[in-house]
């Protein structure tokens, strides 16, 4: 051998014996530079720098590092799926690497852009020391408070039951609920367990039920004390007298059942300075249930009053949703007319076979509120509204006139035929109590002698000019909430006991005013102060004197039975007996 091919065989023998110290000092070097350029967030040529790093050589110390700040480049690129799809990586290749809780934190960090919360919340669990870092508590209620949703921060809270910003955050959820909608016990659950400060959510929450061994019921009625004289005369205000003559027969049979009701009148006198002084009363905050008012123009003080003391306040009369307005703690006894209107349409959608219908209503805002609830629900259910009108008192007659207009006459010069076809409708929905309005129906379709049904309410009842002979031929059909059968038995023994006591039948109002205490007084008692949430898990509850009641959907009551006549009774209305109604 040669003394040149001796000298290049020793320069081999050299390279292999110190080559690994070349490529440890390159890749020490290659890393270096790709964490200056992280440094400097040149992010994209650290990804670029960081790549060749990443790949497994048994030379190469930095492949953890490398892939971890690869994937931090990445992130701050705004590529999130490469950077956890690596994240990802050296947790399945390099398990045991001594960094792995700062791998966990990007991953639910990144976990947590996305809303994949449950997923952002085990990378966290993986390490308990992670969790409670400050940083990492401020993430979490930085992210957390974007859950608006109660169920999926109480699935949370069930799967990190000992962990207090998840619980916050559930607690803080809660709290913007409607009160009806708020689990009271879980919220009282959540703030006693991780000792949170109750004022905090003071203003929002729904108070915790309680029951009692007597409750506050008040009255907040115009009795007009100073006016009234003791004699047997009818006062100016003997529907609300009569009204209170029955709750207060209720009451006492009540107290008699151990239902104890400590029933407390209040004179507004039809006043807002009245009422305004009666609610500055020190002794009408430690009311249960505040009953009334009555009348629309002292309804905001008095809902404002039962807000800010969190007492429930109910109207026995009413169908005005106006009374609830945004209150969570008022409530109608009766079904609002906005119900009327939208049963009405469901009734008739149910039992009348001929889909094409009309619609008359008044001029009031009732009628208004109640016919188009009426017109919404029956588009809704494919009823045909062929005709629908706001009809004025002084122009009813053009009802009869759009319904009976005739254009062909028998030989007798009866008619035979109008303008709108025999049975080309198949009901009639009339939204009001005023006689001009419904009686110009009743007439028109009395003289048209089809099967239409017409569907009003029993207000039609206190008519006395009217012909309830008629009313049955026709089939009329009437929403009844308050309607109670002369035969009800509960009802004998109201009427017996009325009569014995006050000398007198019960009025309409006195028989509301027992059945209103009746009802709530039972609720008092079974389901607390709060009643209405017991109310809620109820689809339906029978009355005492009255039908029934649902306040499973809504703070006012949404069951409105139906009734019309048979064998010259009235029964409640299950279908209606549609027939030819022409007679020769």
């Amino acid at each position: 051998m040669n003394r040149n091919a001796k000298l290049v065989l020793i320069f081999i023998l050299l390279g292999l014996l110190y080559a690994p110290t070349i490529l440890a000092q390159d890749y020490k070097r290659q890393y270096k530079a790709a964490r200056e350029f992280f440094s400097e967030e040149s992010y994209s040529l650290a990804m670029e720098a960081f790549k060749p790093l990443i790949v497994y050589d048994k030379d190469n110390p930095y492949v953890e590092h490398a892939s971890f700040f690869y994937a931090l480049s990445a992130y701050h690129q705004n590529f999130p799926s490469v950077a956890k799809d690596m994240l990802l990586q050296i947790k399945e290749l390099y398990p045991a690497w001594g960094q792995m809780k700062e791998v966990n934190y990007w991953l639910a960090k990144i976990y947590f852009d996305q809303r994949q919360y449950f997923q952002a919340m085990q990378m966290l669990r993986d390490y308990p020391s992670l969790s409670s870092q400050p940083d990492v508590v401020q993430m979490k209620m930085y992210y957390l408070a974007g859950i608006e949703d109660v169920e999926t921060l109480r699935m949370m809270w069930e799967e990190h039951p000992t962990d207090t910003v998840v619980a916050k955050s559930l607690a803080k959820a809660i709290s913007k609920l409607p009160f009806l909608e708020q689990d009271a016990q879980l919220m009282d659950s959540l703030i006693t367990r991780f000792n949170f400060d109750r004022d905090e959510f003071a203003s929002s929450l729904k108070p915790v039920n309680v029951f009692k061994d007597r409750y506050v019921v008040s009255l907040l009625f115009p009795f007009l004390a100073k006016t009234l004289e003791p004699s047997t005369s009818t006062k100016v205000n003997q529907s609300i007298l009569d009204l209170y003559l029955g709750i207060r027969m209720a009451a006492d049979s009540l107290n008699k059942l151990g239902i104890n009701i400590d029933l407390r009148t209040y004179d507004t006198e039809r006043s807002i300075l009245a009422t305004s002084a009666l609610l500055e009363l020190q002794e009408l905050k430690d009311s249960d249930l505040i009953v009334g008012p009555l009348f629309q123009n002292q309804n905001k003080l008095v809902s404002d009053f039962s807000i800010n003391n969190k007492i429930n306040m109910i109207s026995p009369v009413s169908n005005n949703t106006e009374f609830i307005g945004g209150n969570p703690f008022a409530m109608l006894l009766q079904p609002s007319s906005e119900t009327i209107g939208t049963r009405s349409a469901e009734w008739i959608a149910a039992n009348v076979p001929t889909k094409n219908c009309m619609v008359f209503y008044g001029e009031s805002p009732k009628d208004t509120v109640t016919a188009k609830s009426f017109l919404n629900r029956a588009k809704e259910l494919d009823l045909k509204i062929v005709w629908s009108e706001k009809v004025a008192k002084e122009n009813s007659v053009t009802i009869f006139n759009r319904l009976a207009t005739p254009v062909e006459y028998d030989e007798f010069k009866n008619p035979v035929q109008f303008e709108l076809k025999l049975d080309s409708i198949g009901s009639v929905f009339v939204a009001s109590d005023d006689p001009l309005i419904y009686t110009k129906v009743i007439s028109g379709v009395d003289t048209r002698g089809d099967s239409v049904i017409i569907v009003g309410n029993e207000t039609w009842l206190n008519n006395a000019a009217a012909n309830f002979s008629t009313y049955e031929r026709l089939h009329i059909t009437m929403a009844a909430p308050t309607f109670t059968s002369s035969s009800n038995s509960n009802y004998k023994a109201f009427r017996s006991k009325f009569i014995k006591r006050h000398g007198v039948m019960p009025t309409e109002n006195s028989k509301t005013g027992y059945e209103f205490m009746w009802f709530i007084g039972h609720c008092l008692s079974k389901y607390g102060v709060y009643f209405q949430d017991g109310l809620r898990e109820q689809a339906m509850m029978p009355g005492h004197l009255f039908k029934g009641y649902d306040f499973s959907s809504g703070q006012s009551n949404q069951f409105v039975p139906f009734i019309h006549f048979k064998g010259g009774e009235v029964v409640f209305a299950e279908k209606p007996l549609i027939l030819n109604k022409k007679t020769d």
